[in-house]
């Protein structure tokens, strides 16, 4: 992998629904291949050529600014070998990038940019210095996707902002550990598609990955398995395990905080709890003994609600997480928490008692608040999946919406901050093409293709427009069941993660799947320079056969999720080549036989060769 060259595109710098229709049709080629797609563009003749002389020009006394100079100087000399100086300078100049931060763009946001590009300069405006980032990454995707020493970059006017605040992607490192190095390379890929935060998955069933001082039992007991690789929801393999020191943790804070993307951390509770509980069985309902897990699933093991030492130890827990991440929000989960121990724990029995609850679903409830109270008096928001709406939603939650849109709604009725990251559209841990192409995942039965993530859309008609604003943004979620690599989650997360970045971004009215898939093009170019292992999935063929049984006949249809794919398919058993029938539309044959077919581009083979006998009915 190339972390610097991933650095300097951020620093710097289909899924189809499963009814194939007819090719991709043509788009006008004219608008740059820009990912996510800018909110304006206009195309201008002639271009700025980089050359030896260039300079960068940033705003005098402005420390984000020359450190913006700086990472753009940095990505230009990996991009082409040049070693462009960074200055101070009020005055135009000449030959120049020039990075202007201050009022001018207030109306865009700070996140928003302006971006001129002429034969003269490149002149980049932006209230703060997240804009300006921003239009970096915009700027390097203007470049050519091979390194050249000369470059001509197009001329263009981009104003430009985001549609929603939270444009996020989730990895799961409770169930399986990854490395700080690769972290910091997933980080630099959000930052490429203008993705602004990260939510870190720290605790689960299968482990308790974050160093907590006055709890260490977390780490030491609860970070470790003595098995590793999952089969069919089943454990087997090595040991596994590990954790990351408080000073980590800070570091990739700050590693993120430099390329503007917030780390939301994840404590789970009061369900997915396990690991703790190993470690401090004393929380639990019955007190354990308990036993690292051998299988993934739902567990009824949960944090007991009715002892105050629960609280307590949550409440310890929550400090020291506060003072490691200094986001505004905190996850507390909250999800699939089942009720069985609370039904038959004397003490919950007690809570539910004394404080005249309903039943256990509304002690869920009065965790989630007594939870909340320690949140507000750390002056932290934080945010939960939707079941914490069940019994009643605490007044300061946010909630994250993944059993569908439903949950959402009615946060978004209740006035509540809503993340919509439904598991049948943003799970990147479902396959993403035919599974017997595909490597193993979580559900046979489960595929989000990449044009089914890109034409999702998150603002539900049901809202009105008051209510619609509390849809705050967008985010998708790698599931570590069955992803044990770095390579399985770059996989599983590229192509479709520049999807859900271009629906955070981009106005609504400026989606196009066509245009995107077009653009898709020139991003894998971008992807096989920085090394990072995406799927291809998106150039695999899906056939639909409808059979005649009278005719004894069965129409071909083919379909993919690239862009004007080339697909060339053989009748006779052979594997399809570029000198194989060029597919034009759909076509008929007389069953029995079989059916292979692929994509070509240049006369390469891009995905995969897919075949399927078609029979007689």
């Amino acid at each position: 992998m190339k972390l610097r060259s991933a650095l300097m595109f951020c620093s710097s710098f289909l899924i189809f629904s499963l009814f194939p229709g007819s090719p991709v049709k043509a788009q006008t080629q004219t608008e740059p291949a820009i990912i996510p797609r800018p909110a304006v563009v206009k195309s201008l003749p002639g271009r700025f050529l980089l050359n030896a002389a260039t300079k960068i020009c940033v705003t005098p006394g402005n420390p984000a600014g020359r450190k913006l100079g700086a990472m753009l100087s940095q990505a230009l000399k990996d991009r082409t070998g040049l070693t462009i100086p960074v200055s101070e300078s009020r005055s135009p100049v000449a030959n120049a990038f020039i990075i202007h931060l201050g009022p001018g763009t207030d109306s865009l946001g700070k996140e928003g940019y302006r971006l001129t590009v002429n034969n003269k300069n490149i002149l980049l405006r932006a209230s703060e210095g997240n804009g300006a980032f921003y239009g970096i990454q915009t700027i390097l995707q203007l470049l050519p996707t091979t390194k050249k020493a000369l470059t001509g970059i197009p001329a263009v006017e981009i104003t430009d902002w985001p549609r929603f605040e939270w444009r996020g992607l989730m990895l799961d490192c409770g169930r399986y550990y990854y490395s700080m190095n690769f972290l910091k390379k997933l980080i630099d890929y959000m930052a490429m598609h203008k993705m602004n935060t990260f939510h870190w998955h720290l605790t689960e069933d299968h482990g308790w990955r974050l160093e907590i001082k006055k709890y260490p039992r977390l780490t030491d007991i609860g970070a470790w398995r003595t098995t590793t690789e999952f089969s069919q929801g089943r454990l087997n393999g090595t040991p596994a395990g590990g954790y990351y020191t408080q000073e980590q943790a800070k570091e990739l804070v700050a590693y993120a905080a430099e390329r503007y993307v917030t780390i939301v951390p994840e404590i789970e509770m009061p369900g997915h709890a396990t690991a703790a509980l190993i470690a401090y069985p004393e929380l639990s309902c019955s007190g354990g003994p308990f036993k690292p897990l051998t299988r993934w699933g739902i567990q009824k093991e949960i944090f007991c609600a009715g002892n105050e030492r629960t609280f307590e130890f949550l409440e310890d827990v929550i400090k020291e997480v506060v003072a490691i991440f200094p986001g505004a929000v905190i996850h507390m989960g909250g999800d699939e928490a089942p009720k069985d121990r609370w039904k038959s724990c004397p003490k919950c029995q007690e809570r539910i008692r004394k404080e005249h609850l309903k039943d256990e679903h509304e002690l869920q409830s009065y965790f989630v608040k007594r939870v909340e109270k320690i949140f507000t008096a750390q002056k932290k928001n934080y945010i939960g999946w939707d079941e914490i709406l069940e019994g009643g939603l605490a007044p300061n939650a946010w909630v994250m919406s993944w059993r569908g849109i439903k949950g959402g709604i009615e946060a978004a009725r209740q006035q509540h901050n809503v993340v919509m990251t439904p598991y049948n559209y943003y799970y990147l841990d479902y396959y993403q093409g035919k599974p017997s192409m595909e490597p193993n995942a979580i559900f046979d039965h489960a595929i989000n293709t990449l044009e089914k993530v890109y034409n999702f859309e998150p603002t539900p008609p049901e809202l009105t427009e008051a209510e619609a604003r509390f849809i705050k943004g967008v985010q998708g979620n790698v599931w570590s069941e069955f992803i044990h690599t770095p390579e399985k989650v770059e996989y599983m997360a590229f192509p479709r993660a520049a999807a859900i970045a271009e629906t955070g971004w981009t106005p609504k009215n400026r989606k196009q799947w066509d245009d995107f898939a077009r653009r898709m093009e020139t991003q894998y170019e971008r992807y096989d320079f920085l090394e990072l292992n995406y799927a291809r999935s998106a150039y695999n063929v899906w056939q639909t056969t409808l059979t005649d049984s009278l005719a004894n006949t069965a129409e071909i249809r083919f379909k993919t999720n690239s862009y004007q794919p080339e697909i060339r398919y053989t009748t006779d058993g052979n594997e399809p080549t570029t000198q194989s029938t060029l597919y034009t539309g759909p076509f008929k044959v007389k069953p029995p036989l079989l059916i292979k077919s692929a994509t070509f581009k240049n006369g390469k083979m891009m995905g995969k060769v897919y075949e399927e006998a078609v029979l007689r009915k």
